[in-house]
């Protein structure tokens, strides 16, 4: 940063106020001995892009963008990545010099670290990959499993028109089924992989027959709050690998932090200590 000013970014949504990556940012700028600050900025939506300019003449290195942010951060970008344009979002934009927007959508690439982190040897091309939900979050696990070269996708959500369109905007490279036919198709899967909200909080739970889950299978669950969703615990309790949802909020904070920031953070288990509390 010019001047010896910090360095400053911040992650913007409505709401806000219960997003840990300032937490995780400022963990790691301060392991790094890096004079920076990211904050929590409430934004509305027609505020977006005023504030995004008034962010770059501040002098702000980058954002992350949540919620309901994503598309419109990679509608205003001067240049965006091949997988943010492959999700149609972006969850992480940086500013240069110049006063550019460059868009990147770091979760598919926080969805794959995460799982390789736990089972190295992890091959999405071996079996049907399993996906609940047609939402954003689905977007980027889809945008993974074909960038790992994963030959069945199979999407399932509650609402089958918003599947379909999944269906239609990734070229017919995944395949929709009925929400009704969840435990059959689950029943002969090698990866199931829970991207909406059921299971959050322990207020609702993905209606799913315990025994359809297959033994050998890899169980993901987006969620983290609870860290163990009703979902990983019948995944758990049939013997299958389960992976929980804070280490993708970590490892998609890492290309960001490495823009804005300059240095390649860690991801260890002292900071997934801290963003449990």
């Amino acid at each position: 940063m010019y001047d010896n000013r910090p360095f400053l970014a911040a992650v913007l949504g409505n709401p806000i106020s219960h997003s840990k990556s300032p937490r995780m940012h400022n963990y790691w700028l301060k392991k790094n001995r890096i004079n920076g600050y990211y904050m929590p900025i409430k934004v509305k939506l027609g505020d977006f892009e005023k504030t995004i300019k008034s962010l770059i003449s501040m002098g702000f290195s980058g954002v992350n963008v949540t919620i309901p942010h994503k598309l419109s951060a990679l509608e205003i970008a001067d240049e965006s990545s091949e997988t943010a344009q492959s999700i149609g979002a972006a969850n992480t934009l940086i500013f240069s010099k110049e006063k550019k927007i460059y868009a990147d959508n770091t979760d598919a690439y926080g969805f794959i670290r995460n799982i390789k982190s736990k089972f190295p040897n992890w091959d999405p091309k071996k079996g049907a990959s399993v996906v609940l939900g047609a939402g954003g979050a689905s977007r980027a696990v889809i945008a993974a499993l074909l960038s790992e070269g994963s030959r069945k996708i199979i999407v399932l959500n509650r609402t089958i028109e918003k599947a379909e369109e999944l269906k239609i905007e990734f070229n017919n490279k995944i395949s929709v089924e009925s929400w009704s036919h969840l435990d059959e198709i689950v029943a002969s899967s090698s990866n199931i992989i829970n991207t909406t909200s059921l299971g959050m909080n322990n207020e609702t739970f993905v209606p799913i027959d315990p025994k359809s889950i297959p033994k050998e299978a890899l169980v993901s669950d987006l969620v983290y709050t609870p860290l163990k969703t009703k979902l990983l615990k019948l995944g758990q309790d049939r013997g299958s690998k389960t992976v929980d949802g804070l280490g993708m909020l970590m490892y998609q904070g890492i290309p960001g932090f490495e823009a804005w920031f300059g240095q390649t953070p860690l991801v260890t288990e002292e900071l997934r200590k801290i963003l449990m509390k």
